[in-house]
């Protein structure tokens, strides 16, 4: 397995220097962030160049937003965001393009997962000639209502677009505080993941007893409740060697776009802890 990050946690820094401090650091890949990195289509090719020339593998890149945003202007505009930036990675023969489900709350549950299907479907179609694969992070956004974060929407949209180049970016995180396990979880879409997302997940347990609240927060990897080396001993067993890619979003170390020194100490931490869950 390789070690890369996710570039938004160093969103304010200049590309450049994000490259820089990877390969300085001994980071094998990045996971470029659309929003903060590239400010166009056209900028996409020459920024994972630059990545490439320098020794890295550019495992991903990943637009934010919500697929199935509710206005229709805001949507056609994202997915027409969506396609161009699609099309510029695949031809930049980059492997996996992250993207995020989302949710109409105007429309029932089963329309919300027919019409991202059929999103999805006709990406798929427009990118036949490619080997790029599409994939969901399973972040279940601001309000926690989008849909296809957890193993039943998986289910339901997998059966929905069975074409395996649509997979996952496994974030167990996400799961933890839902109370799912990650292991479990992990077991039966190992077909489907394409990328492995390495955040980890703190519960309060005082307060979620006292008050019956979900209290969580996200930290590095190696300071949460997962057993890292016993999750990676699976994934591989179960064949994947693609990359870990570090989503820094630990308030102990400066996120979010807090003190930059301990931003990229936080980096550190979890290259160090996951080179020892992989030993």
């Amino acid at each position: 397995m390789k070690i890369g990050f996710y570039t938004s946690t160093l969103g304010d820094r200049p590309i450049d220097e994000v490259i820089d401090f990877a390969v300085d650091e001994g980071f094998e890949a990045i996971e470029i962030d659309v929003r903060s990195h590239i400010p166009s289509p056209a900028d996409l090719g020459p920024i994972v160049e630059k990545a490439r020339a320098k020794g890295l593998t550019v495992s991903s890149v990943t637009l934010f937003g919500n697929q199935m945003e509710p206005d229709a202007g805001a949507r056609a505009e994202l997915r027409s965001t969506t396609r161009a930036y699609l099309r510029a990675a695949a031809d930049a023969n980059v492997p996996i393009f992250v993207f995020f489900a989302g949710r109409d709350p105007n429309v029932s549950e089963d329309d919300n997962y027919a019409g991202f299907a059929a999103w999805t479907r006709e990406l798929l179609a427009e990118t036949k000639d490619s080997p790029i694969r599409l994939v969901l992070e399973n972040w279940p956004g601001p309000d926690k209502k989008f849909i296809a974060v957890n193993p039943v929407g998986w289910r339901k949209l997998f059966a929905l677009v069975p074409d395996p180049r649509l997979g996952l970016e496994f974030d167990p995180s996400h799961l933890i505080w839902q109370d799912i396990d990650p292991m479990a979880a992990r077991k039966e879409f190992a077909g489907r993941i394409a990328i492995l997302h390495a955040k980890d997940t703190v519960l309060n347990r005082e307060i979620i007893e006292e008050a019956g609240n979900p209290w969580f927060r996200y930290v590095l990897p190696g300071r949460g409740l997962l057993d890292w080396k016993a999750f990676l001993a699976e994934a591989r067993a179960d064949g994947f060697d693609d990359v870990l890619s570090i989503e820094h979003e630990d308030n102990d170390f400066g996120w979010p776009k807090k003190d930059l020194d301990a931003r990229r100490e936080g980096h550190r931490v979890a290259l160090t802890n996951l080179h020892k869950a992989l030993d």
